[in-house]
């Protein structure tokens, strides 16, 4: 038993080392078939890996987290999620894979997509630099998903650049977007609570009027 947890483990290393530094051979030899069972261990390893790093980040302050049990709880949340949400994205992929010319089964499409997945603990790590961080991962991913096309499915690359690069763009553009909102809204929230400490000095009227700057504020952050 634990021989085999102990190749399971390093076939896992290897897989991820083999998506990280030479990812046109990792497609080349990987298998199209096999079951779902192997590149969702794989999924969820990272899930847990990135869960960890994310809980890490979290006790330390440089990752969003409410207390140390809520930064703990992503150990738990983010495998769950990687999992629900990594059938979703691989349906997408098939259907994107398809329409670009793929005759590749959905197996494949999930292979191809959970495999990429093997940068998500750098990606997360790398989350905490603001803006630069998110665009590396994005722009990392679509260079894995670009290799994975040509690969695996046989489709051009200059096709699979053009297809990924403007999705890329598309949630380039979002993921600015939000984080200067979120920016923002921080911001407002750090404001408001400089002000509720004298809030126990103020009238009525002057709490109305902090509690509407601060409203307008908000909807400001929000970009409304």
């Amino acid at each position: 038993m634990e021989r085999e947890i102990e190749k399971n483990i390093t076939l896992i290393l290897n897989n991820m080392k083999k998506i990280v530094t030479n990812p046109v051979g990792f497609f080349q030899s990987m298998p199209k078939s096999g079951g779902f069972v192997e590149p969702i261990i794989f999924m969820v390893s990272m899930g847990v890996v990135a869960g960890i790093i994310q809980a890490v980040l979290g006790i330390v302050g440089l990752y969003f987290a409410t207390s140390f049990f809520g930064a703990l709880s992503f150990i738990i949340i983010v495998p769950i999620l990687v999992t629900i949400f990594g059938f979703v994205g691989a349906a997408i992929l098939f259907v994107i894979w398809k329409i670009m010319g793929s005759q590749q089964s959905f197996e494949t499409a999930y292979r191809c997509s959970a495999y990429a997945g093997g940068i998500v603990p750098i990606t997360t790590a790398l989350s905490i630099i603001p803006f630069f961080g998110s665009l590396l991962g994005l722009v990392w991913m679509t260079y894995l998903l670009v290799v994975a096309s040509t690969e695996v499915h046989n489709i051009k690359p200059k096709t699979a650049w053009i297809v990924f690069g403007v999705i890329c763009a598309l949630f380039a553009l979002t993921t600015i977007g939000s984080q200067f909102a979120a920016r923002r809204a921080t911001n407002e929230m750090s404001k408001w609570g400089e002000k509720m400490e004298g809030l126990d000095e103020m009238t009525p009227e002057e709490a109305g009027r902090a509690m509407g700057e601060f409203l307008k504020g908000m909807e400001k952050g929000a970009g409304k």
